[in-house]
C-alpha cells in the first residue's frame, strides 16, 4: 500500500488549498478509515484534523470544523483522498499527512484522531503547508 500526498505550498492567510492523497495497492472494496493529520514540527504530536470512512462518513477535529472539508474520489485506478482548507491561518502551518487504517471502526468509534489508539498501518510522507500572515 502506498499513500502519496500532494498539493501543499506557501499561501497567505485567508487563502485556500486542496491537499490530495493518492492511494495505491489497497483492495478496492475493502473497508477503511482514512485520516489527515498535521504536525507542526518533527517530533511534535500529530493532530488529527479530519477522517473519512468506507461508508463515506466524515469526521472533523474541533479546531478545524467549518474550514476543512474531507472527501474521497473512489476512482478504481487511483482512489484519492482530499482535504480542502479554506480561510487559512498562520497556525495551520504544518506538515500534513494522510493515513489509512483497515478498521472502519477507527473512524466510527471516535478514536480516529489518536494515532496511538488507532490502527493506521499506512502513512504517506507528508506535504508541507506554510501560511504567512
Amino acid at each position: 500500500v502506498q499513500l502519496v500526498e500532494s498539493g501543499g505550498g506557501s499561501v497567505q492567510a485567508g487563502g485556500s488549498l486542496t491537499l490530495s492523497c493518492a492511494v495505491s495497492g489497497y483492495p478496492y472494496s475493502t473497508r477503511y478509515c482514512m485520516a489527515w493529520f498535521r504536525q507542526t514540527s518533527p517530533g511534535s504530536e500529530r493532530e488529527g484534523v479530519a477522517a473519512f470512512d468506507s461508508d463515506r462518513r466524515t469526521y472533523y477535529g474541533e479546531s478545524v470544523k467549518g474550514r476543512f472539508s474531507i472527501s474521497r474520489d473512489n476512482a478504481y485506478a487511483r482512489p484519492t483522498l482530499y482535504l480542502q482548507i479554506s480561510a487559512l491561518r498562520p497556525e495551520d502551518t504544518a506538515m500534513y499527512y494522510c493515513a489509512l487504517s483497515p478498521l472502519k471502526s477507527d473512524c466510527s468509534s471516535g478514536r480516529w484522531s489518536e494515532p496511538g489508539k488507532s490502527n493506521y498501518a499506512h502513512w504517506g510522507r507528508g506535504t508541507q503547508v506554510t501560511v504567512s500572515a
